[in-house]
């Protein structure tokens, strides 16, 4: 089964880290994956996205053309990056930055992720693996075990037990 999934936001947000630990966690489950990414060129501050496909049979081609997931953390994001959504597909949306969502007929999920982050582990850096907790559970795309492994094998030193924690926290908002 094939999974077109959409990370996007603002430059600075580490959505193009959480797209290369999503495949990452992939191909540790024994899956295909590809993981492609574009941001302006301001960088900081400017639109940007990592597109991640995940398959259990090759992968023809390294762009999503018709996305399952859009994890939107910006309204920037969720505006620009929405148009091809379908009734199937699903919208994650970070709920301090996302306040107009685009109607698209299918499931969304207003998460507070950058809240969560400054509350819990007290920065918004976490954001990015606060989101991939919850995209993780929300979509079972790949195992708990292969995303901790791979959040651990990207995130600097010292800095493990708080990614974990991130991880936990993005779990736990999907109800």
């Amino acid at each position: 089964m094939k999974q077109e999934l959409r990370l996007s936001g603002t430059g600075g947000q580490g959505l193009i880290t959480a797209g290369i630990i999503l495949a990452e966690a992939a191909l540790l489950d024994g899956k295909l994956a590809i993981q492609s990414q574009s941001y302006g060129p301001e960088a900081r501050g400017g639109a940007s996205k990592a597109e991640v496909i995940i398959s259990d049979e090759a992968i023809h081609f390294p762009k999503v053309t018709d996305p399952n997931l859009l994890l939107a953390m910006s309204q920037e994001a969720a505006t620009k990056y929405s148009h091809d959504l379908t009734a199937g597909s699903v919208m994650i949306t970070d709920s301090l930055f996302v306040s107009d969502v685009p109607d698209f007929g299918g499931k969304v999920y207003e998460l507070p992720i950058t809240h969560s982050a400054k509350e819990v582990l007290g920065k918004a850096l976490f954001a990015n693996i606060i989101a991939l907790g919850a995209l993780v559970k929300l979509t079972g795309i790949v195992s708990e075990e292969s995303l901790v492994k791979a959040v651990l094998n990207r995130v600097p030193k010292g800095t493990e037990e708080k990614n974990k924690q991130a991880l936990q926290v993005g779990m736990d908002l999907i109800k």
